[in-house]
């Protein structure tokens, strides 16, 4: 009885196209300086997806989206962070995690797909995917030949591993390529203090795991053209990001991988990140579509990094670190300006590739998917508001003689309060160096002043009154992603807190605000204060969803809920004054919202949803 269930299972997943035969139907290799697909060349027109930034069921929108753009292929980064949600806790089913769902309904929608594994992904992702927890291990040293660092490195390969093992082409699935490493070369240009064949013994051993894994497709490797010596890995094909000059693209290439190609542009950008209080960048579609038709005239195989960018829900977005500035917090919507935007919308850009594709493509490019609906929410009433520190007075504080670190307090994400009681007066400057990444001062629950990682601001003037109460609210912006400083990634207050240049020790007391689920307001008393941190909450009811922008423009900073889920930060300064609600996490009748608002310098009682984004404004003078 139970193998004719197991047989009447097996054929209803065949059926459904949930299933693939572990026999190989196709191949792919790369051979006689070309890609081949059964044993003829292809050329690879992919477009970068993350399932992460995208609601699970928009995925297949957006695929055929990419299809309709005349792309035969996605390329997908996984973040490690976002499977092992906590020490040894894997989930690769819940929201929209299921990479292999992912991949099959890729193949359904007729596309190849390109794995990106990392373990290290950059990506404008927290902590470049890594989690957090990597840096409370003695020893640990992240992203070099560091035993602890590869032993974490193979557990995470190998739980990957099982989820698409059987989804390789070489088992009769659309998975084709798989991605050693990411952008090493940048990293071995920045870390010129480790032996190059340290750098080299290190990225082998993540080939190595890929391929103990039982990993057995082609791999290869991303890195700027001039960045090859390092990032290159014997066994893997060199790909260069970014490269528009085609006679140096071959050129590099030729002369990593035995004078032959293929060649291909890994990320071919369309646009370009953007990071909270600077300008939102764009590109031309026209100089978009010139170079795609330069690849194409050239059979240069190429992956737009992103065709679609989605969106850093919760605590995902990271950071940038740059000589110039000490951190560049990227926004929540990850729209890139990429060609199909942040909601899924056929953009100008979107249009001119599609146009140029179907000029040089031999295959059939389908007709553009409907836009999915758009709806506008008229003000919802805000009809609770309740002080944080109210709701902190019913919690336990860590109490220590000094500051701790999120990671000291095992905290991953989202804001602590630091409070210090005061028996006798003091006043003059407050300095934290370490302040990691924004916090919010407040003298006898009034707030005085800011401190601001973004705009370099660790010290400020203060007086504190005899019995007075010192409570600095701080928020991790997001873990750094990019270059050597992914080193020093510990966020909340991380160096002594000091006045006058005296460091304030005794009797700290930290409140641990990790906003990893939804404040519950139910049993806490309506309260404001303003100035005063506080949560909002309000409720509404539609006839009809869709998806929909709501407007921040006129609140300071903090995140929103609605309906439990995290939709991400949003902050005044912009360049980004909207929050992008996916109609699919709403529902016909009843509806909440809870929103965080740290700032709190203007009360607020109704918000609204346009249909419209706003993701280009910049307004420093708001700060």
């Amino acid at each position: 009885m139970k193998k004719r269930l197991s047989a009447l299972l097996a054929v209803l997943m065949l059926i459904s196209g949930t299933a693939f035969s572990k026999e190989a139907k196709h191949s792919f290799a790369i051979a006689n300086g070309n890609f081949l697909y059964d044993g003829k060349p292809i050329q690879i027109h992919s477009g970068e997806m993350h399932f992460a930034r995208v609601p699970a069921p928009y995925w297949r929108h957006r695929l055929k989206m990419m299809k309709a753009m005349g792309l035969n292929a996605v390329a997908t980064y996984v973040f490690w962070n976002y499977h092992e949600t906590a020490p040894g806790v894997w989930d690769f089913k819940s929201e929209n995690r299921n990479i292999a769902e992912f991949i099959k309904i890729a193949s359904e929608e007729g596309l190849m797909v390109i794995m990106r594994p990392g373990p290290y992904a950059c990506a404008e992702w927290e902590f470049g995917g890594y989690p957090w927890w990597l840096q409370k291990t003695p020893g640990l040293v992240i992203r070099t030949d560091n035993k602890l660092f590869l032993d974490s490195c193979k557990v995470y390969i190998n739980k990957l591993a099982d989820q698409v093992r059987d989804l390789q082409i070489t088992k009769g699935g659309p998975l084709i390529m798989v991605q050693a490493e990411n952008e090493f070369g940048s990293y071995v240009a920045q870390r010129p203090d480790i032996p190059l064949e340290t750098h080299k013994k290190y990225s082998a051993a993540i080939r190595q795991q890929l391929i103990d894994a039982g990993l057995d497709i082609p791999m290869f490797t991303s890195d700027g053209s001039s960045l090859f010596e390092g990032g290159s890995i014997e066994g893997a094909l060199p790909t260069a990001n970014g490269e528009s000059n085609i006679k140096n693209l071959k050129q590099i290439v030729n002369k990593y991988n035995g004078g032959k190609g293929p060649y291909m542009v890994a990320e071919f950008y369309p646009g370009w990140l953007d990071h909270w209080a600077e300008p939102f960048q764009k590109s031309s579609a026209k100089s978009v579509a010139n170079q795609t038709a330069k690849y194409l005239r050239d059979t240069v195989s190429f992956n737009f990094y992103m065709v679609h960018g989605g969106t850093n829900f919760g605590f995902t977005a990271g950071a940038n670190y740059s000589t110039d500035k000490n951190i560049q917090p990227d926004i929540t919507s990850y729209d890139y300006d990429a060609p199909i935007s942040e909601a899924g919308w056929a953009t100008e850009k979107y249009r001119a590739i599609r146009d140029t594709m179907r000029k040089y493509v031999k295959y059939e490019i389908p007709a553009i998917p409907e836009q999915l609906p758009v709806i506008e929410i008229p003000a919802i009433t805000l009809s609770k508001s309740v002080n944080l520190f109210d709701m902190i007075s019913n919690m336990t504080p860590v109490e220590n003689d000094t500051v701790m670190s999120f990671e000291d307090l095992n905290q991953g994400h989202g804001y602590v309060l630091y409070r210090r009681h005061f028996n006798q007066p003091i006043k003059g400057e407050l300095k934290i160096a370490g302040i990691r990444d924004y916090g919010l001062v407040y003298v006898n629950g009034k707030k005085v002043g800011e401190l601001n990682r973004v705009f370099e601001k660790d010290s400020m003037q203060i007086d504190i009154p005899f019995n007075g109460t010192l409570d600095i609210l701080v928020e991790n912006m997001g873990r750094i992603n990019y270059g050597a400083s992914i080193l020093y990634n510990r966020k909340g207050i991380i160096s002594p807190v000091k006045i006058n240049g005296i460091e304030m020790t005794g009797s700290w007391e930290m409140y641990k605000l990790p906003m990893s689920s939804v404040p519950d307001l139910k049993d806490l008393k309506v309260g404001y204060t303003p100035g005063m941190p506080v949560i909002y909450e309000g409720e509404f009811s539609l006839d009809k969803v869709g998806d929909t922008f709501l407007d921040m423009d006129k609140w300071g900073k903090g995140i929103v809920f609605v309906n439990g889920f995290n939709l991400g930060r949003y902050w005044k300064v912009g360049p980004q004054q909207t929050l992008y609600l996916p109609g699919c996490l709403l529902k016909k009748g009843s509806n909440k919202i809870v929103i965080f608002e740290q700032q709190n310098d203007t009360k607020q009682t109704t918000i609204s949803g346009v249909k419209v984004p706003v993701v280009d404004q910049l307004k420093l003078d708001r700060k």
